[in-house]
């Protein structure tokens, strides 16, 4: 009886074993080997997944691209990371070369690319053809926002996303449009009553789960798994902007409503006024970006804004606590900057009166940035623009008031001590 458990349990642990060994072959084979095979192939003349069905249709679209004159250009952010961690390598590969499927073969279901709709001289009956190649074709419009503050242009569709499926593959041709801030922006992909939600995965879409905004970028053509492709010469930027291009539009309705029960200031003083402080706004967001600098400001920042035209008024506050900065414009026009600080549960940003050295606070629910367009200008705003308003502003935001406190009025300040008197001078500068 003890021969026999043994030999059962034997017979047990060896079945194990090779089911285990399977599994490891089949995990092997079907996803460290195409993880694996995402880097650039050092074996000379493979032709490994050449017959994939991502490469047969990403060469298809491409060849139907170029015949008909449709600059596109590859947006995708797995593969342009690919190509990233490659690029000098990617760049001297001649056409015609191919030395492996290094790229367009890694599995996956989509493979988006974008392209400038202002240069697209042909799109009618470009539709068709691709469904003639063989591709099954979605075309998403919607109301071109831009038109949204023109009564009679209101409404005017234009496309935004084409989705091109062949077989198991799809492509996913993102419409970036121009907008006046001299920057290009694609829409929110929204699905109608009439599309088919099983066409493709939609909710895997890496583009049109909102609205974006992006720098208009400057184009190279590589060649890329034999095929030439156009790309972002600076594809780490692009990559950078991908998961923060997220944008917002203006309220129309809500302005027009508003300036229909408060007209608008337009005398001569209110109108050079609102002049003078668009330009201020440009001039700061100019440089900014010049510098590289996003949400915060660091040493040698008050230099540089010096040498735009902005000189220094004063500092209030220190860099771990209540900094904020204040530069003078022409004709007594001023620019502040005000620094924000996170906690656990809130984001705040402070202010100090400067005839007392008394401190005070601005609490605000946590947030995240989004683009939007202000003044012809790309600028970014909280994403939560109402929840912020309502913390500085209170419910009635939207009614305007003659005066304002800073240091009552917000219901979301609240006191927060005073600066000692021998850290004064570091605290406070004048100029």
């Amino acid at each position: 009886m003890s021969r026999i458990n043994k030999n059962v349990i034997l017979a047990l642990l060896t079945l194990t074993s090779s089911a285990f060994l399977l599994f490891q072959l089949y995990y092997y084979k079907h996803y460290l080997s195409a993880k694996n095979g995402a880097g650039l192939s050092k074996s000379k003349g493979s032709r490994i997944g050449f017959d994939s069905i991502q490469w047969r249709a990403v060469k298809k679209f491409i060849m139907l691209t170029s015949s008909q004159n449709v600059p596109v250009f590859l947006i995708d952010p797995l593969l342009l990371e690919l190509i990233n961690k490659n690029l000098e390598q990617v760049k001297n590969t001649s056409h015609g070369s191919t030395s492996g499927c290094n790229f367009f073969c890694v599995p996956r279901d989509f493979t988006a690319f974008a392209l400038q709709y202002h240069l697209w001289k042909n799109e009618e009956g470009w539709f068709q053809i691709a469904e003639n190649m063989g591709f099954q074709c979605l075309k998403i419009e919607s109301k071109d926002p831009r038109l949204d503050g023109i009564d009679s242009l209101s409404g005017t569709e234009i496309p935004l996303h084409y989705i091109c499926k062949l077989a198991t593959h799809a492509i996913h041709l993102v419409v970036f449009h121009e907008r006046s801030g001299n920057y290009l922006w694609h829409g929110h992909l929204r699905l109608k009553g009439h599309i088919d939600r099983k066409f493709i995965p939609f909710r895997k879409l890496q583009f049109g789960r909102y609205a974006g905004a992006f720098d208009r970028p400057e184009l190279q053509q590589i060649t890329v798994d034999g095929l030439e492709v156009l790309i972002p010469k600076d594809p780490a930027h692009f990559l950078e902007e991908v998961p923060h291009s997220r944008f917002i539009e203006c309220r129309y309705k809500e302005a027009r409503a508003f300036f229909q029960q408060y007209l608008d200031d337009n005398t001569v003083e209110a109108v050079a006024f609102r002049k003078r402080a668009k330009e201020l706004l440009q001039l700061a967001a100019r440089t900014l970006k010049k510098l590289g600098v996003r949400f915060w400001l660091s040493s040698g920042t008050c230099l540089a804004f010096q040498d735009a035209g902005l000189p220094l008024k004063h500092k209030f506050g220190k860099v771990e606590d209540s900094l904020e900065l204040s530069f003078q414009g022409k004709d007594d026009i001023k620019l502040d900057i005000f620094f924000f600080y996170e906690e656990t549960d809130h984001m705040w940003n402070g202010g100090t009166q400067a005839k007392t050295g008394k401190k005070f606070k601005y609490l605000f629910p946590k947030f995240t940035l989004c683009w939007t367009e202000f003044v012809d200008m790309k600028v970014h705003v909280p994403c939560e623009t109402i929840e912020y308003i309502e913390a500085n502003y209170g419910k009635t935001w939207r009614t305007p008031v003659k005066t304002w406190d800073w240091k009552r009025s917000p219901p979301n300040v609240q006191p927060n001590g005073i600066w000692p008197v021998s850290e004064w001078d570091e605290v406070i500068q004048l100029y």
